[in-house]
Formats: structure tokens, C-alpha cells, sequence
């Protein structure tokens, strides 16, 4: 391990006499954070010679709060940090929030019509302004939260993605992308949100089974009629055209003929497309270019005109009788009217589909060919692609590799204009006589009348996905930028791969000469409730983790987080497990009092190992097997399985064992005790700063206490020294394994843990002799007096404990209890075994009601071999 050397500064915030006796999460979180943030431990020095470890954080919504989402995903970027900056590196966590275009206008809009007002009532300008000041007022809440969870950011270096010198990178990209024709204008089809008034790019789009109706419609008469099938009857009067295979021999002589579009006065042309499935329904599909993303690329192939039929509400714009009318209420219509008309073949009612949503309103989107601004995203995508192919960038678990690129190989053009008035105004201006011009953040814009800029503002995500260079100065190289860039990690939700992921992988690496923006991609899955369900408010599951921090505090909460951090797999999580990391921080508060108040010591070198008794051997040589564990799960990004070697080694072995044995050192006193207490301190010590990026809190107060120096933040990452020692391990493993043996006897002999049994301890060639003394204090054993009778004789590993239980038990009670138990088993074993017997029932019962019955039958057998064994150890 390496020694800790860092000198005292302030001194420790509590001393062994004042360690209260309980932990108290509350009494010591709030005061730990304010020391470190006014101490500058989390502040990044861009001048520093130490080499660089820089992660951002994923910027959540201006409008959010924290959720467990973030609790987890903060959790596992916080343990990172605080490891690198203990091993030296000059740690840059980046904090800022996402100005989050859709949502934060919708919050302030709904405020607005709370007053009876609409944002075209205040105008551009004023409502921009409302939406400042209610980010200042009411924006940012999670910045506090953060502080709960105990967040080791550099809150110096905040930045919001709507700050002037981020808005400064986003004019600047868009400036650079446009004038290297990566950026471009087109009448294209888009998804549509009539409720947020906004284009939304395809991520933005949620989709779900709803229960629809699927309609079949008969177009034209007689020979020259076919049947299509829609579960949009109201955009049949966008219709431009019918389409069929062209192999398709049931259509052939319709290929090229127009027939009659029901409940209007037009004929459409039938055209042959290798898009229709013949065997799909009747082989035969509607075509609204105007209103329907496959059917747009179907009329961009034969030229079909484009008809709009709803307005920017989705309100139907055409055709007299269905005028006005909202597009569900026109689908009602225009049913009733093709049944008045016999046009209807089939209808079929639920039917249920999938259909797309907004992310932000949860409105159903409506296909809309409309104006925007588009980035063309091949030459980047396969940039982005390339960096991961060629080993410049890893994306960890290797499992999801796959779905990056098929995300980035198949990449559609990126619609990124918005019809909003919060976000980043899309910097082009347009001249009377139909002049375009883009302006850069160091020019002036075109001046004049008729000149105006254009109305429309960027997609939120792309100025997020500048978020890893624009947060450090960029476009100015600044030092930040040197220092900073490239991140070492990224850690983020696989389900944010494909919105923040790519985006800022093709914008790095686009805009930094070809530097991706991180090394190493780490997904993580998201958090469950415990039985595995969607965390949702509909569904009554949801958990705010602050309720869970004021109960148990926030190293419980994080440390239950962590132990569920499988790569790339969701996180299951409920109260039990967060007060069972409550227990184990009071189990790490009271060991370390333990040690406190028995004089444990830190510092200097460690005694000779000639002086080393077998158990301070074992449990260094274990320490050292631990920091190599942890460091190699750290490295690897394994949370859960660096967590459980910590849990299980500090629970398990130091405090369940090593103390244990330490407390008959301290007994006997000598120098035996010294090198105890010296043990038990490096232990400790080590032990807790291992801890310490999991579980910052109760880890400080306890590591200032025991160490006397000033902060655990800032200490000296353990290192494994090498020492090994395979024997004194093999020796303190028999010790257990004879412990452990009889106290499970004892507890099946329904003894009390306290109670004292008079026994000997037969350890003949079991190199044993020396923990004889330690043993029968931990078993509760005291030495045979005259009228010594052994009635249970336990063979473990060699040696033979032999116990005395007259006047301990009522052997007579005990032999009717375990008789009782010992029929119930055995009719259980008969029960199980004539149902796994019954061919009938095993061909009819599902597999796991099998299983069941199975691990039923299993017990049994297992509860008759104990208690029958109980009954043979009975005199």
C-alpha cells in the first residue's frame, strides 16, 4: 500500500473522543461538502504539469430536478473522479446544464397561460426575457441536489449551453458547417409536434402500441378498382397516388391508369414501387407525399405532387365538408362519409400499431413536409464511425458496439431547426431579393431594409453535442482546451447513444481536427424498481432520491447504486438494498470507532514481518489482494464487482474476523497488541480510502478522525505493495471454517449467541494451537470442568470440538422438536416427489412452476441429511 504522506492542513473535523456513537448521516453531510468546495479539492488547474483526467457531465435540463437516473449516473462519474484526482491527476469534472429548447419553453408558456397569456401576446424579445429570469429565479434546482449526492465538480467552471461564449462555439460550427455545404436548406419531410408548434428530429420522436382503427377503402370502380387499407383515413385527401409492386400481376394492367379518389373530384395515378409488399394486406398502398415519410420517398421517385391537407395544429386545410376539422375528428368524418358511400370494405376496431410521439408533450406527431434546415451527416457519421473501427475511441461493454454502428452507418440527414423561440437563433439572414446570408460570431449581420433573420432556432442537441470543447473555451484555444481535450471517459445512459452520443462524436471530431472528444464510452443501463419495472409516477413505482438521502444518507443511496453498475445492464433498485447500505456505513463508523477507542494507529512503517502474528499476515496479504481487485475493476468499469469485493472484504473479513481476532490481542496486551493496533489502523485506512469514491462521506469524517490529517479527498490512492501470504490466508481459512462450523451448530442447537458451553479443542496437526485461545472467545466456549461429558462431537478440517450440553438444552424438548421437523420434511420429500413422478403434470405445468417443485424437493432432502444428523449428535 502506499503511504499516506499528505501533512495535515486544518486538522480533522472530529477527534476519537468526540466520534459521536452512532452515525448520523445528516450531521455530517452538509458541512463535508461545503469544506471541500470552499477548500478548492474539486477545482481543475488548466496550468498544472499533472497529467489531465477530464469528464463531463451529461448537462441535465435546466428545467429537471434530480432523479435517480442522475443519482446513478452521477454516482459512477463522481467514483471515477475522486479515484483519479487520490491517484494524482489533475481532475477536471465539468459541470452546466442543457437549456432544453421544447421543454423550458413549454414550462414558461404554461405559466404564461395560467395569466391569460400567450407568447405571441408578450412578442420575441419579451418572451425570451420571461424565459431568463425564469431560469434565474427557478432554473437549475438540481445544482443543490447535486451537492447532496455529494458531486466533486468544479462548480467554478459551470456553463449553460446558452452562455455567450457557448453561443459564441454554436455560431461558429454552424458557420463552418454551412460553408463547407454540410449544412443546407430543403423542403423536407419532418416529424411535427401540433402541440409544440416545432419540428422534432426522428431521436425526439418516442414511439408506442396505441389502439387505432385499420380502415380498407375501395379506390375506383368496377376493373378499375383496388382495395388499401390505412389507419389515417383523413389523409386520403393528400392522396397523390395508389402503389403496387411491380410484379404484382393482380395490378398489372393498372400500372400507368388513373382511377377515381373517393369523396373528392380527382383521379390518381397507379404506379408500380419495389417499396410495396405484395404479400402486406391487399399488395396495394395509398400515397400522400405530403403526409407520410415513406410515401414522400414514393412520390420524390414519380414526381407526384405534393398536397397538403392539414395546417401547423394539424387541422385539415382542404375538400369542404371535413374543413377545420382537427385531424382525429376528420378521421371520424371522413369514415362515415366513404361507409355512406359503400367504400368501405373492412374496418377493424382496436387495431392496435405503433405510432410516434413527442418526447417532450407526449402529442401523437404528425408527418409534415415542411421548410427546415438539415445537416448532411455522412462525411461525419462515417468519421464517427471510423474513430470507434480504428480503436481511437472503445465503447464499453464491447456488447454495444454493435448497435453505435448501426445507429451511425444508417444515419439520416439531421433536421435541426426548430420552431421555438428559446434555443440559439440559427444565424442566417435573408435580403429583400432572396439573398442568404450566414454570419459568423465575429462579423456583422446585413443591415437594410427587407434584410431579416431567419425565425427558426437550433435542435438543443446540437449545441450539446459542442458541450465536451465549447464548456473549455473553444473556439479560442484556449489552455483549458490544451489541457482538457480530448475527455478521458464519457459515462452515459445507452439510451442516449444515438441523441448525445453520435452528435457529439461527429462534432468533436469535425471541429477538433479530427480528435474524437473521449477515449473510452461507458453505457450504463438504467434504473428499475426492484422487481425490475419501469421507474414511472403513472405506475406508483417512482422514488425521489432525495426522500431516500434524508432517510439513510447519500453515501447509501450511492454505494446500493454502485453495487447494481453491471455494464450496459439496468439497475435494479429498492428501499431494502439502500437501508442495507445504511447498515453496512454504520458497520464501516462503528469498526473504525472500534479501532479508535483501542488505539489503532496510521503512519510510519508497517512492524517487521517477523513480527506479524498469522491473522495480521493473512489480513494484509488480503488487503493487498483487494486493491488489486478494485483497481482492476475500476479500470475495467466493473461498479458492482469492485463494490462487492469491497463490501464483502470490510464486512466479512475485516470486521467480522480480523476485529474479532484483534479484540483477544488487545486483551493480552505486549507487543502482540502494538502490532495489532498498528495493523488494524493501515486496515482501516486503506480500506476507507478505497471506499471513499463510493461512499465520500462517512469515509472523510471517519478517515480525518483516524489519520489526523486534513481530507481523504486529496490522500494518496492505495497502491498493492506485493506482499503476499498464501499460507497465513490457508491458516485464518481454517480458523473460519472451524468457526463457522460450529456456530452453526450452536444455532441449530437453538443456543444463544452469548451463551457460554463448556467444550475442548482437539487441533492436533491442524497447526491451529495458536488461535485456540481466540476461537473459544469467539464460539463462546469455556474451558471442560471435572463433571465434563461430551454430548456432540463436531470433526472439522482435522481437529474435533467435543460440546457439553447438559444443562444448555432439554435434550428431550430438543428430540421432540427436531422429530416434528424431521416429519414434515420427509412428507414434504414424499409431496414433491410423487408430483416430479406424475408425467401428466410435468407435460401441462409451465417450466418454472417445474423448477419449483423441484428446488422444493431439493430442501427436503437437505432438511432430512441435517436433522437427522442433529438427532444422531442427540445423548
Amino acid at each position: 500500500m502506499t503511504e499516506n504522506t499528505q501533512p495535515p492542513a486544518n486538522g480533522p473535523l472530529s477527534t476519537p473522543a468526540d466520534l459521536p456513537t452512532q452515525y448520523t448521516p445528516a450531521d455530517v453531510e452538509g458541512k463535508l461538502y461545503e469544506r471541500w468546495v470552499d477548500r478548492g479539492y474539486f477545482r481543475a488547474d488548466e496550468k498544472s504539469d499533472k497529467d489531465p483526467y477530464t469528464v463531463v457531465i451529461p448537462p441535465p435540463n435546466v428545467t429537471g430536478s434530480l432523479h435517480l437516473g442522475h443519482a446513478f449516473e452521477h454516482t459512477l462519474i463522481d467514483a471515477l473522479t475522486r479515484r483519479s484526482r487520490m491517484r494524482g491527476y489533475e481532475t477536471l469534472w465539468q459541470p452546466g446544464m442543457d437549456h432544453a429548447g421544447i421543454a423550458t419553453q413549454n414550462v414558461v408558456e404554461r405559466e404564461l397561460a395560467k395569466e391569460g397569456l400567450s407568447r405571441h401576446d408578450l412578442g420575441r424579445e419579451a418572451f425570451v426575457e420571461r424565459v431568463w429570469r425564469w431560469k434565474s429565479e427557478s432554473g437549475g434546482r438540481i445544482s443543490g441536489q447535486m451537492r447532496r449526492l455529494g458531486d466533486g465538480v468544479d462548480w467554478d467552471r459551470e456553463r449553460f449551453t446558452m452562455d455567450e461564449g457557448l453561443s459564441q462555439a454554436v455560431q461558429t460550427i454552424f458557420k463552418r458547417l454551412y460553408d463547407d455545404e454540410l449544412i443546407y436548406r430543403a423542403e423536407r419531410i419532418i416529424n411535427w409536434c401540433p402541440r409544440c408548434l416545432t419540428a422534432l428530429s426522428d431521436i425526439e420522436v418516442e414511439y408506442q402500441e396505441d389502439d387505432g382503427e385499420l380502415v380498407s377503402i375501395r379506390y375506383g370502380d368496377g376493373e378499375d378498382s383496388l382495395v388499401v387499407a390505412t389507419t389515417r383515413a383523413e389523409t386520403m385527401l393528400g392522396d397523390t397516388a395508389v402503389a403496387v409492386h411491380p410484379d404484382d400481376e393482380r395490378y398489372r394492367h393498372l400500372v400507368g391508369r388513373r382511377i377515381a379518389l373517393p369523396l373528392t373530384d380527382r383521379t390518381i395515378p397507379v404506379v408500380a414501387d419495389t417499396h410495396v409488399d405484395p404479400e402486406f394486406g391487399t399488395g396495394a398502398v395509398k400515397v400522400t407525399p405530403a403526409h407520410d415519410p415513406n410515401d414522400f420517398e414514393i412520390g420524390r421517385r414519380h414526381d407526384l405532387p405534393q398536397l397538403t391537407v392539414m395546417d401547423e395544429h394539424a387541422v385539415i386545410t382542404v375538400h369542404g365538408p371535413f374543413l377545420g376539422l382537427d385531424r382525429l375528428e376528420a378521421r371520424s368524418a371522413v369514415v362515415a362519409a366513404l361507409r355512406a358511400e359503400g367504400r368501405i370494405v373492412a374496418e377493424k376496431r382496436p387495431y392496435p400499431h405503433s405510432v410516434g410521439h413527442c418526447s417532450r408533450c407526449k402529442t401523437t406527431v404528425e408527418p409534415r413536409v415542411s421548410l427546415q434546415w438539415w445537416v448532411k451527416v455522412a462525411p461525419l457519421a462515417k468519421a464517427a464511425g471510423d474513430a470507434v473501427r480504428d480503436g481511437r475511441v472503445t465503447i464499453h461493454p464491447k456488447e454495444m458496439t454493435s448497435r453505435y454502428f448501426e445507429w451511425v452507418d444508417n444515419l439520416h440527414d439531421w433536421c435541426i431547426s426548430r420552431q421555438l423561440w428559446w434555443g440559439h437563433r440559427i444565424p442566417v439572414w435573408y435580403g429583400p431579393d432572396g439573398e442568404v446570408r450566414c454570419v459568423g460570431p465575429d462579423e456583422e449581420p446585413p443591415a437594410g431594409e427587407g434584410w431579416h433573420q431567419d425565425t427558426d432556432v437550433l435542435d438543443t442537441w446540437f449545441s450539446s453535442g459542442l458541450w465536451p470543447f465549447s464548456t473549455l473555451g473553444w473556439p479560442e484555444r484556449t489552455g483549458s482546451v490544451e489541457k482538457f481535450y480530448p475527455n478521458s471517459v464519457l459515462v452515459t445512459g445507452y439510451d442516449i447513444l444515438f441523441f448525445w452520443v453520435a452528435r457529439m462524436m461527429m462534432f468533436g471530431l469535425y471541429a477538433m481536427d479530427g480528435t474524437p472528444p473521449f477515449g473510452t464510452i461507458v453505457l450504463h443501463g438504467m434504473v428499475r424498481d426492484q422487481f425490475g419495472k419501469k421507474m414511472s409516477k403513472s405506475f406508483g413505482n417512482a422514488v425521489d432520491p432525495l426522500d431516500w438521502m434524508d432517510a439513510y444518507g447519500a453515501d447509501a443511496l450511492r454505494f446500493t447504486l454502485s453495487r447494481g453498475a453491471n455494464p450496459g445492464v439496468d439497475v435494479p433498485i429498492g428501499e431494502d438494498w439502500v437501508q442495507a447500505s445504511r447498515n453496512f456505513a454504520n458497520k464501516v463508523w462503528n469498526a473504525t470507532r472500534f479501532a479508535l477507542l483501542n488505539g489503532a494507529t496510521v503512519g510510519g512503517d508497517l512492524p517487521d514481518a517477523a513480527e506479524l502474528g498469522p491473522a495480521d499476515r493473512w489480513v494484509l496479504s488480503r488487503l493487498n489482494s483487494v486493491v488489486a481487485e478494485v483497481d482492476a475493476y475500476f479500470d475495467d468499469y466493473q461498479f458492482a464487482k469492485l463494490s462487492d469485493v469491497l463490501f464483502h472484504f470490510a464486512w466479512d473479513e475485516v470486521f467480522d474476523w480480523y476485529v474479532e481476532l484483534s479484540k483477544t490481542t488487545f486483551a493480552a496486551g505486549g507487543r502482540a497488541a502494538e502490532v495489532s493496533r498498528r495493523v488494524l489502523g493501515e486496515v482501516l485506512d486503506v480500506t476507507l480510502r478505497l471506499l471513499h469514491p463510493l461512499m465520500p462521506f462517512v469515509t472523510e469524517e471517519l478517515w480525518t478522525t483516524l489519520t489526523g490529517r486534513d481530507s481523504v479527498v486529496v490522500a494518496a490512492w492505495p497502491a498493492d505493495s506485493g506482499f503476499r501470504d498464501r499460507a497465513a490466508e490457508d491458516e485464518l481459512a481454517a480458523v473460519r471454517a472451524l468457526v463457522t462450523e460450529v456456530r452453526r451448530f450452536r444455532a441449530d442447537q437453538g443456543l444463544q449467541p452469548g451463551q457460554r458451553v463448556p467444550a475442548t479443542l482437539d487441533l492436533g496437526g491442524t497447526g491451529l494451537e495458536a488461535h485456540e485461545e481466540a476461537m473459544r472467545a469467539l464460539l463462546r466456549l469455556q474451558p471442560p470442568g471435572e463433571t465434563f461429558e461430551a454430548t456432540a462431537s463436531l470433526p472439522v478440517g482435522g481437529a474435533t470440538v467435543a460440546l457439553d450440553l447438559h444443562g444448555v438444552i432439554d435434550f428431550e424438548a430438543e428430540r421432540k422438536r427436531l422429530t416434528k421437523d424431521l416429519a414434515a420434511a420427509e412428507k414434504e420429500l414424499a409431496q414433491t416427489t410423487a408430483k416430479l413422478g406424475n408425467e401428466a403434470f410435468l407435460a401441462k405445468a409451465p417450466d418454472h412452476v417445474v423448477d419449483k417443485i423441484r428446488a422444493r424437493r431439493a430442501a427436503a432432502e437437505a432438511d432430512i441429511a441435517r436433522i437427522g444428523t442433529q438427532l444422531a449428535q442427540l445423548p
